[in-house]
C-alpha cells in the first residue's frame, strides 16, 4: 500500500472517528440530559427532526471509521505479516476490537430502537420505554468502551502495550468510561 493510500485513509479514519465518538459523547453528555428536561410538547419536534440527521451522522461515521481502520490495520500491519508479533500490533488490534463492538452495537442496538422510537413519534404513536432503555444502555456501553479504545488507538504507535497490560488498562478505562457517563446522566444530572 502507498504512502499517499496509507495518509489519506488514516485521515478519513482520524475525520469519521471525530464525528462518530464526538456525535457519541453529545448523545450520551449532552443530549440524554436534553431530551429529560424538555417540554414534553416540543419533544416529538426534536424526536423527529433533529435525532434523524444526528443519528445518521452517528451510524454512518461509525462503519466508515471501521473500514478505514480495517485498511490502515492492513496496510500497516497485516501485509507485513505483523498480526500479532508486536506489542504495537497487539494494542491496535485491541482498539479495533473495541471499534467493531461499538460499530455492531451502533447498528444493532442503538439504530434499531431510536428508528422505532423515531416512527412510533412520527406517527403519533407511544413509544415503548424499553425502545429508549435498550438505545441509552447500548450508547453508555459504547461511552465505556471509547475509553480505552481511543487509549489503544493512539497508544499503539506512541507508547504500545504488553498483553498483560492491555487487560489492566481495558477494566481500568472502561470502568472510568462508565463513571463518567453516570455522573453526567445521572448523579450531576441536576447541576447541568
Amino acid at each position: 500500500m502507498t504512502p499517499e493510500v496509507l495518509i489519506v485513509t488514516r485521515w478519513i479514519h482520524f475525520v469519521a472517528g471525530i464525528t462518530w465518538i464526538g456525535l457519541l459523547y453529545w448523545f450520551n453528555l449532552v443530549n440524554v440530559r436534553t431530551m429529560a428536561t424538555i417540554d414534553a410538547t416540543a419533544r416529538p419536534h426534536v424526536v423527529t427532526t433533529l435525532l434523524p440527521r444526528a443519528l445518521a451522522w452517528f451510524r454512518h461515521s461509525s462503519w466508515v471509521t471501521v473500514l478505514a481502520g480495517f485498511i490502515l490495520i492492513y496496510g500497516l500491519y497485516w501485509s507485513s505479516g505483523d498480526v500479532f508479533t508486536t506489542d504495537s500490533a497487539k494494542t491496535i488490534f485491541s482498539g479495533m476490537t473495541l471499534g467493531v463492538i461499538m460499530m455492531l452495537n451502533v447498528w444493532g442496538v442503538i439504530w434499531p430502537n431510536q428508528k422505532r422510537i423515531i416512527e412510533a413519534t412520527r406517527t403519533g404513536g407511544k413509544p415503548d420505554p424499553l425502545w429508549g432503555r435498550n438505545a441509552l444502555y447500548g450508547s453508555r456501553t459504547n461511552v465505556a468502551l471509547s475509553f480505552p479504545m481511543l487509549f489503544f488507538m493512539a497508544s499503539s504507535s506512541h507508547s504500545p502495550l504488553s498483553e498483560q497490560l492491555i487487560g489492566v488498562v481495558f477494566l481500568v478505562l472502561f470502568a472510568l468510561g462508565f463513571a463518567v457517563v453516570l455522573t453526567v446522566q445521572k448523579w450531576w444530572a441536576p447541576r447541568f
